[in-house]
Protein backbone atom coordinates (compact mmCIF):
# COMPACT_ATOMS: atom_id res chain seq x y z
CA UNK A 1 0.00 0.00 0.00
CA UNK A 2 0.79 3.49 -0.81
CA UNK A 3 1.57 5.90 2.15
CA UNK A 4 1.18 9.60 2.18
CA UNK A 5 4.58 10.50 0.71
CA UNK A 6 5.38 7.27 -1.76
CA UNK A 7 4.62 7.63 -5.23
CA UNK A 8 1.53 5.86 -6.74
CA UNK A 9 2.51 2.89 -9.20
CA UNK A 10 5.99 2.46 -7.74
CA UNK A 11 5.58 -0.39 -5.60
CA UNK A 12 8.35 -1.01 -2.81
CA UNK A 13 10.08 -4.30 -2.67
CA UNK A 14 9.33 -6.65 0.39
CA UNK A 15 13.02 -7.27 1.95
CA UNK A 16 14.49 -10.24 1.59
CA UNK A 17 12.45 -10.66 -1.53
CA UNK A 18 14.10 -8.13 -4.23
CA UNK A 19 17.55 -9.76 -3.90
CA UNK A 20 16.10 -12.79 -4.72
CA UNK A 21 13.89 -12.43 -7.68
CA UNK A 22 16.33 -9.48 -9.08
CA UNK A 23 19.32 -11.54 -9.62
CA UNK A 24 17.81 -14.83 -10.88
CA UNK A 25 16.08 -12.44 -13.57
CA UNK A 26 19.02 -9.94 -14.24
CA UNK A 27 21.09 -12.92 -15.06
CA UNK A 28 18.25 -14.38 -17.47
CA UNK A 29 18.25 -11.21 -19.02
CA UNK A 30 22.08 -10.91 -18.97
CA UNK A 31 22.09 -14.43 -20.68
CA UNK A 32 19.55 -13.73 -23.22
CA UNK A 33 21.80 -10.45 -23.88
CA UNK A 34 24.60 -12.85 -24.42
CA UNK A 35 22.90 -15.26 -26.99
CA UNK A 36 21.50 -12.34 -28.61
CA UNK A 37 25.20 -10.84 -29.13
CA UNK A 38 26.54 -13.96 -30.04
CA UNK A 39 23.94 -14.77 -33.09
CA UNK A 40 24.23 -10.96 -34.27
CA UNK A 41 27.86 -11.89 -34.08
CA UNK A 42 27.58 -14.62 -36.62
CA UNK A 43 24.84 -13.78 -38.94
CA UNK A 44 27.01 -10.62 -39.01
CA UNK A 45 29.99 -12.70 -39.91
CA UNK A 46 27.86 -14.83 -42.39
CA UNK A 47 26.49 -12.02 -44.51
CA UNK A 48 30.47 -10.49 -44.45
CA UNK A 49 31.40 -13.55 -45.89
CA UNK A 50 28.13 -13.86 -48.22
CA UNK A 51 28.91 -10.66 -49.41
CA UNK A 52 32.90 -11.34 -49.87
CA UNK A 53 31.57 -14.48 -52.27
CA UNK A 54 29.07 -12.02 -54.27
CA UNK A 55 31.82 -9.43 -54.68
CA UNK A 56 34.48 -12.19 -56.11
CA UNK A 57 31.65 -13.98 -58.03
CA UNK A 58 30.51 -10.33 -59.69
CA UNK A 59 34.61 -9.83 -60.26
CA UNK A 60 35.24 -13.07 -61.90
CA UNK A 61 31.56 -12.55 -64.38
CA UNK A 62 33.40 -9.56 -65.24
CA UNK A 63 36.89 -10.78 -66.05
CA UNK A 64 34.72 -13.33 -68.01
CA UNK A 65 32.79 -10.76 -70.17
CA UNK A 66 35.97 -9.17 -70.79
CA UNK A 67 38.09 -11.93 -71.91
CA UNK A 68 35.03 -12.86 -73.88
CA UNK A 69 35.34 -9.57 -75.63
CA UNK A 70 38.95 -9.74 -75.95
CA UNK A 71 39.07 -13.63 -77.16
CA UNK A 72 35.89 -14.34 -78.33
CA UNK A 73 36.87 -14.06 -82.03
CA UNK A 74 40.11 -16.39 -81.31
CA UNK A 75 38.97 -19.78 -83.11
CA UNK A 76 37.10 -17.99 -85.83
CA UNK A 77 40.48 -16.33 -86.19
CA UNK A 78 42.28 -19.65 -85.99
CA UNK A 79 39.87 -21.47 -88.41
CA UNK A 80 40.35 -18.14 -90.93
CA UNK A 81 44.45 -19.43 -90.86
CA UNK A 82 44.13 -22.30 -93.14
CA UNK A 83 42.41 -20.00 -95.77
CA UNK A 84 44.77 -17.32 -95.71
CA UNK A 85 47.46 -20.41 -95.61
CA UNK A 86 46.17 -21.42 -99.09
CA UNK A 87 45.43 -18.21 -100.29
CA UNK A 88 49.76 -17.48 -99.78
CA UNK A 89 50.58 -20.95 -100.87
CA UNK A 90 49.09 -20.15 -104.10
CA UNK A 91 50.48 -17.01 -104.56
CA UNK A 92 53.84 -18.38 -104.46
CA UNK A 93 53.67 -20.80 -107.32
CA UNK A 94 55.18 -19.12 -110.12
CA UNK A 95 54.56 -21.29 -113.00
CA UNK A 96 50.24 -21.63 -113.54
CA UNK A 97 47.95 -22.98 -115.59
CA UNK A 98 44.32 -21.09 -115.46
CA UNK A 99 42.71 -24.51 -114.65
CA UNK A 100 45.28 -25.08 -111.87
CA UNK A 101 44.67 -21.76 -110.85
CA UNK A 102 41.14 -22.62 -111.02
CA UNK A 103 41.34 -25.45 -109.19
CA UNK A 104 43.47 -23.73 -106.21
CA UNK A 105 40.46 -20.97 -105.83
CA UNK A 106 37.70 -23.49 -105.48
CA UNK A 107 39.87 -25.59 -102.89
CA UNK A 108 40.25 -22.51 -101.01
CA UNK A 109 36.82 -21.34 -101.41
CA UNK A 110 35.27 -24.74 -99.83
CA UNK A 111 37.67 -24.12 -96.84
CA UNK A 112 35.76 -21.09 -96.46
CA UNK A 113 32.72 -22.05 -96.70
CA UNK A 114 33.82 -25.16 -94.47
CA UNK A 115 34.92 -22.56 -91.21
CA UNK A 116 32.12 -20.19 -92.76
CA UNK A 117 29.48 -23.51 -91.72
CA UNK A 118 30.92 -24.09 -88.93
CA UNK A 119 30.94 -21.17 -86.82
CA UNK A 120 27.16 -20.99 -88.04
CA UNK A 121 27.44 -18.21 -90.98
CA UNK A 122 24.99 -19.52 -94.00
CA UNK A 123 24.48 -17.00 -97.18
CA UNK A 124 21.33 -16.00 -97.95
CA UNK A 125 20.19 -16.10 -101.75
CA UNK A 126 16.82 -15.00 -101.94
CA UNK A 127 16.32 -15.51 -105.83
CA UNK A 128 12.46 -16.02 -106.39
CA UNK A 129 11.23 -15.86 -102.59
CA UNK A 130 9.63 -12.47 -100.98
CA UNK A 131 11.24 -9.14 -100.66
CA UNK A 132 12.04 -9.53 -96.76
CA UNK A 133 13.00 -6.10 -95.12
CA UNK A 134 15.02 -7.24 -92.70
CA UNK A 135 16.72 -9.70 -94.74
CA UNK A 136 16.98 -7.88 -98.09
CA UNK A 137 18.06 -4.49 -99.15
CA UNK A 138 16.20 -3.64 -102.71
CA UNK A 139 18.82 -1.80 -104.87
CA UNK A 140 16.03 -1.73 -107.58
CA UNK A 141 12.46 -2.60 -108.78
CA UNK A 142 11.54 -3.84 -112.50
CA UNK A 143 8.68 -4.68 -113.89
CA UNK A 144 8.21 -8.37 -114.16
CA UNK A 145 5.44 -10.87 -114.64
CA UNK A 146 6.09 -12.64 -111.00
CA UNK A 147 4.43 -10.84 -107.94
CA UNK A 148 4.86 -7.60 -107.10
CA UNK A 149 7.32 -7.65 -103.96
CA UNK A 150 9.07 -10.94 -105.17
CA UNK A 151 13.56 -11.00 -105.26
CA UNK A 152 13.91 -11.10 -109.36
CA UNK A 153 17.80 -11.36 -108.72
CA UNK A 154 20.43 -11.56 -106.68
CA UNK A 155 23.01 -9.04 -107.07
CA UNK A 156 25.04 -10.08 -103.78
CA UNK A 157 24.45 -12.88 -101.62
CA UNK A 158 23.44 -11.99 -97.86
CA UNK A 159 25.11 -13.10 -94.69
CA UNK A 160 23.60 -14.53 -91.55
CA UNK A 161 25.04 -15.69 -88.29
CA UNK A 162 22.81 -18.05 -86.43
CA UNK A 163 19.55 -15.99 -87.48
CA UNK A 164 20.96 -12.78 -87.55
CA UNK A 165 21.83 -10.50 -90.71
CA UNK A 166 24.86 -9.55 -90.57
CA UNK A 167 24.86 -8.09 -94.33
CA UNK A 168 21.96 -8.28 -95.65
CA UNK A 169 21.46 -9.77 -99.87
CA UNK A 170 21.66 -6.81 -102.15
CA UNK A 171 18.26 -7.26 -104.85
CA UNK A 172 16.38 -6.71 -107.20
CA UNK A 173 12.55 -6.68 -106.60
CA UNK A 174 9.53 -6.69 -109.05
CA UNK A 175 6.88 -4.49 -109.19
CA UNK A 176 3.61 -4.45 -111.26
CA UNK A 177 4.07 -3.90 -115.20
CA UNK A 178 1.91 -0.28 -115.90
CA UNK A 179 -0.73 -0.42 -118.10
CA UNK A 180 -0.24 1.65 -121.29
CA UNK A 181 -3.12 3.91 -122.00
Amino acid sequence: MSGPGEPIGNPQPVPGQAAEGANPRLAELEAKLANASAELEKARDEWLRAKAETDNARRRAAEDVAKAHRFGLESFAGALLAVKDSLDAALTVENTSIESFKEGVEITARQLDAVLEKFAIRAVFPDGEKFDPHRHQAISQVESDKEPGTVVSVLQKGYLLHDRVLRPALVVVSKAKEEAA
